[in-house]
This record gives C-alpha cells, sequence and structure tokens, in this order.
C-alpha cells in the first residue's frame, strides 16, 4: 500500500559481504523533505547502510541483501530496476570532498551531459542554478572556466553538492560531508542542509553527535550486536526526543559518550 508520506521504506533489510552478515533487519521510513540522521559507532554499518539506498554497493564483490528498500513506493533491488536512473533520483556526496579533474563548470555540468543535456544555454542555466542552491555561485561565477582543484576543501564540497543537485535528484545521501572540513566549512554545509530540505530528502551519516541534533529531524542510531556480530537499528524516531529521553539505554549510553 503506498503511503504518500514516504519517499525511502527499508523492510526487514540486511546485507551480506559474502557470508557475513553486515546489517540485520533494518527498518526504517524516510519522510520526503525531511532529514534523517544515522549516527552510531565506527563500523555499525552506517555507510554501507547509506550505499545500500542508491546500490553503491553493488560495486563491491560478493555482496547480497536480503528484504527490500522501497523508493516512491518500488523496490530498487528488483530485476528491472535501472541503476542509472536510480542513482540519478539518489545523489550522493561523500566523506572527502572528490571534484574531477574538470572545470568548475565542467564538474557541474557533466551530470547533465551523461544524462544527454547538450543545449548550451539550458546546461549554462543548470550549472548557475546549482551552484546557487549549493551556496556557491557568488565565491566562483567568475571563474566557471578555473580547476575545480584551486577551490578549498569546503568550496569543493559544495562543489559537489551541486554536481550532486545538478540531476535533479529526490533524495541526496551525504556521508560525513563536512568531517574533512574546518567549522567555517562545516557551518556552510550545515546551513545549506537546513535550505535544501525544503526541497530535497537527506539522509545524513555522522560521527558528531551536537551535528545530528542541529540538522535531522529523525535519528535512527545503528549498533552491532556483539553476541551476532551484525549491525541492527536499536531505535529510530524524532531527533529530539532520541536525544532527550531515548528509549534505549544503549541510545542514552551513546549519546551521553559512555562508550563511542
Amino acid at each position: 500500500m503506498a503511503n504518500d508520506n514516504f519517499i525511502i521504506q527499508t523492510k526487514n533489510f540486511s546485507f551480506f559481504y559474502g557470508d557475513q552478515k553486515v546489517l540485520e533487519d533494518i527498518n526504517i521510513n524516510v519522510k520526503k523533505e525531511s532529514v534523517t540522521a544515522v549516527i552510531g559507532p565506527s563500523g555499525c554499518g552506517k555507510s554501507t547502510f547509506l550505499r545500500s539506498l542508491n546500490r553503491m554497493n553493488d560495486l563491491i564483490d560478493n555482496v547480497r541483501i536480503e528484504g527490500h528498500v522501497l523508493l516512491d513506493d518500488k523496490d530498487i533491488y528488483s530485476l528491472d530496476t535501472d541503476l542509472i536512473n536510480l542513482r540519478k533520483k539518489v545523489g550522493m556526496v561523500f566523506q572527502r570532498p572528490n571534484p574531477f579533474p574538470k572545470s568548475i563548470f565542467d564538474n557541474v555540468a557533466f551530470g547533465p551531459r551523461i544524462h544527454g543535456q547538450k543545449n548550451k544555454k539550458i546546461l549554462n542555466d543548470i550549472v548557475e542554478d546549482s551552484l546557487v542552491k549549493a551556496g556557491l555561485w557568488k565565491e566562483v561565477k567568475n571563474k566557471l572556466d578555473k580547476s575545480a582543484f584551486n577551490l578549498s576543501g569546503g568550496q569543493q564540497q559544495r562543489l559537489c553538492i551541486a554536481r550532486t543537485l545538478a540531476i535533479e535528484p529526490e533524495v541526496i545521501l551525504m556521508d560525513e560531508p563536512a568531517s574533512a572540513l574546518d567549522p567555517a566549512s562545516t557551518q556552510h554545509i550545515e546551513d545549506l542542509i537546513y535550505k535544501l530540505k525544503q526541497n530535497y530528502t537527506i539522509i545524513i551519516v555522522t560521527h558528531n553527535m551536537q551535528q545530528a541534533a542541529r540538522v535531522s529531524e529523525y535519528t535512527g542510531f545503528f549498533l552491532v550486536d556483539e553476541a551476532g556480530g551484525s549491525a541492527r537499528m536499536i531505535e529510530f524516531g524524532n531527533t529530539n526526543k532520541i536525544f532527550t529521553k531515548p528509549k534505549d539505554r544503549r541510545t542514552e549510553d551513546y549519546i551521553t559518550g559512555r562508550f563511542g
């Protein structure tokens, strides 16, 4: 049964590297135009889960899944899924800025060109619009032909966000997007997330508890089951409640710094 409020749903989702179960029985409903944070100690499968949502893990040998991941009520792991179209709908921003060895303009225009856009005026408009949305236009508008490598780390990360926006995704996955940045650049990224959620659904993995509390409306806490060796989602809900009145003692222990 369709649910118009949720853009992504996982149902009894488990993930395996070979025979090793890494994620076990993850059930989550992600609301449209919201920010969901995924938190938990290192090695608890947060990034693996994130990459499962646009099948980036398919690039790794000998992986398999059980259960379902629905995007707009369609299972992205069904045999008829078009991976190129899936990754157009579900864009990704990585931990470290990874601009292409191209000009600023060509970085942002790359995706639209791959998807067949050749009209120069339309490409110009897409590039400007994406850079405006990423909060970078004023800083780079007079040097679009310069190498992306000339930008600072924080600018490069915003360029990567602009590159993602250029293909008009519905969902943006962010894997520790500010962990390699200085405090001022981190503030830029957090401000940007706040603005982008008006038009996009964002799922962010972060080790930074304060960041999760600041930018997200919903939070999921992942933890490895020491007995089984696979990660489960211990608790999911409204971020404010997770951080002030968690239902599970393990969530409280992690958030208050008793471990992790």
